[in-house]
Parts: structure tokens; sequence; C-alpha cells
């Protein structure tokens, strides 16, 4: 794919294009270590990232660019700056989310009155609950997360040949009660030790930050995790962290905040006025029930109301879409290394994220996941955990013979050498790393 668009070869005649942002030296000093590699013999995680930092760089006059570099023609524009040319297949994909949308919506509203009634109770009948009232606390958490966890099933990049239906099939509770199973690696136990220690120490401030991944239903997710954090007292801020620029197809930037908002803000007209499509086809969407829309309208409110008092933070990067692996974070951004140690928790969501974690090397899959990160491993001060479907060969954390097992099941891989049960997203791991 990478030479029908860029041509065979990357050369010293293509580097990314100077537009100002800082991680320009970055890519072409890798660039010019690397010689003169071609698609066939280049790291692939620079390579990826080489490629939508290229191509969404240009030379807006033409000369000498190619005219698929976007991002610099943009922001070197007056009136364009912060155009993402994936927005609307995000918003769309969002749109075709309802159902498990609506689901969560009422779910989430039942929590935080669940939550609420919580807090007004008296210390002795808190006592007389006792481990009952915090295995449910647990379990509670441990289902936040994995939404959280299997959002990323619609992973805009990865569903070309998909349908509406198929995508809201991979979504709802159902879906993840099925899919349970499939966690291979599971340390959610272990993460809600932390924040719940923070909790009962007293900590004034307690901070969960999420390293987002893809926009649409799972930027939705993602709220609803991070109110729910708020709301049960497991976190007094919650820091989100998308891209700077448009990543990936469907990565999280700025923008996509506000179009969910605003979706949100007035559900009815968003889900009731006919798409493109349905307008062609002479079809129009099923109106909202009434209590639909108020539950809509609650996370909307309720969102807005953490975010005006400083509990949701947005907080922007360019790091994020640095070229290489996270083992870098320390020395090349200090900033933001010393930012993230002051962080409860630290959740970096998606394939993606996890590869740059563990430096999207051949690893032996049992290697444990605190190895495999590397300098955010133990003592780093941050406290890591991936939430990560399965869409790539890389993983770690897998007990002896289980990717044997796996390799050796229908469509897994076997004798070929290849890791093809990791490709599908149909497995997933969840790795915490202890770092402080």
């Amino acid at each position: 794919m990478f030479s029908e668009v860029l041509g065979a070869d990357i050369d010293h005649s293509s580097p990314i294009r100077d537009d100002g942002n800082s991680d320009v030296a970055q890519y072409n000093e890798e660039l010019a270590k690397l010689g003169a590699p071609t698609w066939l013999n280049v790291p692939w995680l620079y390579s990826e990232c080489y490629l939508y930092r290229y191509l969404l760089s240009s030379d807006p006059s033409g000369s000498g660019g190619s005219n698929r570099r976007l991002n610099t023609s943009f922001s070197l524009s007056t009136h364009w700056k912060n155009y993402d040319v994936f927005s609307r297949q995000k918003i769309k994909t969002f749109r075709s989310s309802r159902p498990a949308v609506l689901e969560l919506a009422s779910r989430y509203r039942e929590i935080v009155a669940q939550t609420e009634a919580d807090r007004q109770s008296s210390r002795d009948q808190a006592k007389e609950e006792g481990e009952e009232h915090e295995a449910a606390r647990k379990i509670l958490f441990s289902e936040m997360l994995e939404i959280c966890l299997w959002g990323n099933a619609t992973d805009l990049s990865l569903l070309t040949n998909l349908t509406y239906e198929d995508i809201q099939k991979l979504q709802g509770s159902e879906a993840r009660k099925a899919s349970e199973k499939n966690i291979l690696a599971n340390d959610l136990g272990a993460a809600y030790g932390t924040l719940l220690q923070a909790q009962r120490e007293g900590r004034k401030e307690r901070r969960v930050d999420i390293v987002l991944d893809n926009a649409g239903f799972e930027l939705y997710v993602d709220l609803i995790l991070a109110g729910y954090l708020l709301s049960s007292g497991l976190a007094t801020t919650v820091v989100l962290h998308p891209k700077a620029i448009p990543w990936f197809v469907s990565d999280v930037v700025p923008a996509d905040f506000a179009a969910l908002l605003n979706a949100l803000a007035d559900p009815a007209r968003f889900y009731e006025t006919p798409s493109e499509e349905e307008e062609r086809d002479g079809r129009a969407p099923p109106p909202l029930a009434e209590k639909e829309a108020a539950d809509l309208r609650f996370l909307f409110e309720e969102w807005g109301r953490h975010h005006a008092e400083g509990a949701l933070v947005l907080r922007p990067r360019r790091s994020w879409t640095w070229p290489g692996s996270y083992w870098r974070l320390p020395p090349l951004d200090k900033e933001l290394y010393a930012d993230l140690k002051d962080s409860e928790l630290v959740i970096f969501k998606g394939d993606l994220n996890y590869r740059k974690l563990t430096g999207d090397a051949a690893w032996d899959p049992t290697t444990p996941f605190t190895e495999a990160i590397g300098p955010l491993g133990p003592g780093s001060g941050v406290n890591v955990l991936a939430l990560r479907t399965c869409k790539a060969d890389v993983v770690v954390g897998l007990k002896p013979g289980e990717d044997e097992a796996l390799r050796a099941q229908e469509g897994g891989g076997g004798d070929s050498g290849a890791r093809k049960w990791a490709w599908s997203g149909k497995w997933a791991v969840v790795s915490y790393s202890h770092g402080k």
C-alpha cells in the first residue's frame, strides 16, 4: 500500500517539510540515519508514523511536494489551520453506533445516581455492607474498564468491509460479556487497587490520565469512563490526551470533543436527521424516545460540569505523534514525563499506544509487560495501564504455551510463522506496571 501512495523508496528527497512544528527535526534526523530505506526494510513503527506525517505535510505551492500532503498545507493556510480531513468519517461512525450509545447513556446515568446515593449513606450503613459492597464496586470498575477496552472495536482504519450492523454487533453489553474470556492477560485488579488505596489514604488530588486512541464511539466510552472515575471518587481529576494533528484516520484530536458534545447537546437533531445515504434511499432514522434523549442530554450536562469545574481536562501534545516508541519519552519530553508522574494511573488506549509502549519489538510473548515497557516500567514514577485489543503481532505477558495454543487454532497462524490470531482484535490484553 505504501509504495502505491508514495513510490517504492523513501530517500533524502522526501523529508517532512518544515511547518514550524517540533517533530519535524525528529522525523528527518531519523530518516537520514536510516540511510535510503524502502518500504520493505524500514522499521514498521517508524514507517507508519512517517506515512501519516508525510501525507499530512505538504508544499502548498505544489512545487516539489506531493499534492497529497495535507496537514502542512492546512497549518500554513489562513482559514484551514485546524481542518481534520477525517472528521466526517469519525462522526458518521459515531452516529452508526446509536444502539450502544443509548445503552451506555442509560447505564451511566444509573451509575451516577447510585454513586451519589452511596456518598449520602451513613458510615454505619457502609460498614454493614462491608465486603459485599466493596466487591460490587470492584466489579463495576472492571465493567467500566472493559467497556473502554472493547470500545476500539470501531477503529475506522480496520472497518473497510463492515456494515453499520456489523459495527453495532461489536458493541453492547452482551458482546462485552462474551468477550471477557478473550482477555489473555488481565491486570484490572491491580489497577483498581492502586486507585482504591489513594482514595482510602485521603489524598486530596487523585489524578487519572487517559492517552486516547480513536474518536467516535471509543471517545464516547472514554468519556463514560472519565465521568465514572470522577463520580465514584476514584479520581478527582481526569486528564485526556488527544493527538495534536489528524492521525491514523480515526485518532482523537481536540475538535472531536466539540463534535461529540454538540451531538449530545441536541441528540434528536443529530440522530433523527437523515444521513446522505438515508436521504438517497428514501429512509428516515427512527425518532429517539423521550428517555433516550434525556439520558444523552444528561451526559452533556454532566461532562460539561466536570469540564467547567476543572475536573475534566483536555491536554493535547505533539509528543503523541512523534516517531518511534515511548521508550524515548523520558529523555525527549522531560516536561511530559514529569507531568505523568503526578498521575495515580496513566491509561494508554489501543494497539498503537501498546506497540509504542513495548518498543514494537519481537518480544517472546511470555516477556513480562513491566520489562517490555523499559524506562516506563518499575521505578519510572509512572503507573501504566495498557488497554489493548490485539491488532498486530507484538504481544507480551502471556502464559507459557498460550501463544502456541492460539496459533494452533483455525486462522491462528499455525506453521506460517505469523501470529495471525493477534491481528483481528478478537483477543485483548490489559497490562499494568506499578512504576512508583
